[in-house]
């Protein structure tokens, strides 16, 4: 136990330092259960595919400034690991998650405190240039009634109904030059369910209440996105073509009728909790979506999803291994980041979040991740604004009004500008250019034999060598190390060490089956 905590505790000084070097600034779960673990243009039918059509969106009505001035402008759509926007600049998602509408309450929690303009207003001023917002099915049923909105505070809310409350949340978002996705959260506002369908409201049911969103948002530059169905768990496979139970299948067959009603929105998938032994997550669990890849109907238009936690939600294996938190970056790359790392598709990782930020593992874990979240270019949103999500707490303190300034601390190094928005002022700028790393190879791209180990003594930076384990856990010497001679000697070293212990290191990003 004792060598375990001087692991840890050597881990921690090393994260924390980095950590400091990175800044450039100086229910449970809300409503979500907590996961176990157990031991029109024309689109062809789905064996075609056509390419969207290129058009320029509405400009949104703040007037936030021409499309060709604009970072972020146009219909998004994605280029290999990347989201692009209409001129092919690379783009990043860095939102929050605002839950309510998919709960009893048929509105976003905290209405009851605030006014819904001060909400969004704090959002910007937080630096989140997205919002995810959960719905559910049961929503756009005409009993459904919005409750637990102080209509003092907010008037001009009296008499709406949940679909009516959630245009306002998209307008108002859009003036501030907020984006939107979209995630349908529940079918009805007891509970999640396992697959995308339950005996309540049927698959036609979840594709026409999204073609109903698609149709009533079209043209709209504020809504970017659908996930189709929160976290898949349970009974949920992947490719196995079992009708009632292959989520692959099914994200296929509504991703398909929601372009055909909105051609414009990135469509987002979600992984599935297991596949065999291998249990993640509830939505994680993205295996075998680099074999058996979701097929659309138009090109360039699918994101997948995967949503992370830490111990404060479940106590999983991972986390009391002796490596930890050196372990993460493989089990994190087995599950969803090499589909991004290896230029397949974008991932966005659409819930991840806990209560703690400090040395504790908790807080080891969700500073790690947001790390590798921004040495790797990842897109995010975080669970959550609400301080009301059981075991993960929110941004917003209990009061609903001040800012948790330890977790903005550790979000803040990695916050891109509005999309949307007027070109970048020199400090966003500095932010893009900090956060855009090289561009991938390809998928199945050889890389050019190394040359002598170019390193700091006899080993190269997060190399398997490096006696700071910091480094790897930053990802110093990975494929976004923007330094060529780090990558190139961290993959000479990760061969040095196949050749010396016959079998792979276990953090290699490189040089990972034996030839």
């Amino acid at each position: 136990m004792s060598g375990i905590r001087s692991l840890i505790g050597m881990v921690t000084t090393g994260v924390l330092a980095a950590i400091l070097v990175a800044l450039i600034v100086s229910p449970s779960r809300g409503s979500s259960p907590t996961p176990v673990v157990s031991p029109t243009p024309e689109i062809t039918d789905a064996a075609g595919i056509v390419d969207p059509p290129q058009k320029d969106s509405p400009t949104p009505s703040s007037s936030l400034g021409a499309v060709s001035d604009t970072l972020g402008s146009g219909p998004l759509r994605t280029d290999g690991g990347n989201i692009v926007d209409a001129d092919g600049r690379v783009v990043h998602i860095t939102g929050v998650n605002w839950f309510g509408l998919e709960t009893s309450t048929f509105a976003p929690q905290g209405l009851w405190a605030r006014s819904l303009d001060e909400m969004l207003d704090q959002m910007v001023q937080a630096g989140f240039n997205t919002i995810r917002l959960p719905y559910s099915d049961q929503l756009f049923d005409s009993t459904s009634t919005p409750n637990g909105i102080d209509f003092q505070k907010n008037p001009d809310l009296r008499g709406l109904t949940g679909l009516q409350i959630m245009d306002q949340v998209i307008q108002r978002a859009g003036a501030r030059g907020l984006k939107v996705i979209l995630d349908r959260h529940r079918p009805t506002a007891e509970a999640q369910s396992e697959l995308w369908y339950t005996d309540h409201v049927s698959e036609q049911r979840w594709i026409d209440d999204w073609v109903l969103l698609g149709n009533r948002y079209r043209g709209n530059p504020t809504v970017i996105g659908a996930d189709l169905h929160n976290e898949p768990h349970g009974a949920a496979t992947w490719g196995d073509g079992n009708p009632q139970t292959d989520w692959r299948a099914a994200a296929q067959r509504a991703g398909n009728a929601v372009l055909q009603a909105n051609p414009d929105w990135l469509i987002i998938v979600e992984g599935i909790e297991h596949q065999g032994d291998d249990w993640y997550w509830w939505g994680g669990n993205l295996s075998l979506a680099g074999q058996l890849p979701v097929e659309l109907a138009v090109r360039n238009k699918l994101v997948y999803e995967a949503h992370d936690y830490g111990p404060g939600v479940s106590s999983q294996k991972w986390f009391q291994a002796y490596d930890f938190p050196l372990n993460l970056s493989s089990i994190w790359y087995a599950h969803w980041a090499y589909l991004k790392m290896s230029g397949v598709a974008p991932v966005l990782i659409g819930e991840f979040g806990g209560r703690s930020v400090g040395d504790d593992r908790e807080g080891l874990w969700q500073r790690s991740l947001v790390t590798y979240l921004q040495w790797n270019n990842f897109d995010y949103t975080y669970w959550c604004w609400n301080p009301n999500s059981g075991d993960t707490g929110g941004i917003l303190n209990d009061d609903w009004s001040t800012l948790n300034q330890a977790k903005l601390a550790i979000l803040q190094a990695y916050q891109w500008p509005l999309l949307g928005s007027p070109e970048p002022a020199d400090a966003a700028q500095a932010i893009v250019a900090a956060y855009t790393g090289p561009m991938l190879s390809n998928p199945g791209s050889t890389v050019a034999p190394p040359p002598a180990v170019a390193s700091m003594g006899t080993y190269a930076i997060g190399g398997p060598f490096d006696p700071d384990p910091a480094h790897a856990l930053l990802g110093s010497g990975g494929p976004n190390d923007p330094d060529q001679a780090h990558r190139q000697a961290r993959q000479a070293d990760e061969q040095r060490y196949l050749e010396q212990t016959g079998t792979p290191w276990p953090g290699a990003v490189y040089v990972r089956v034996v030839p």
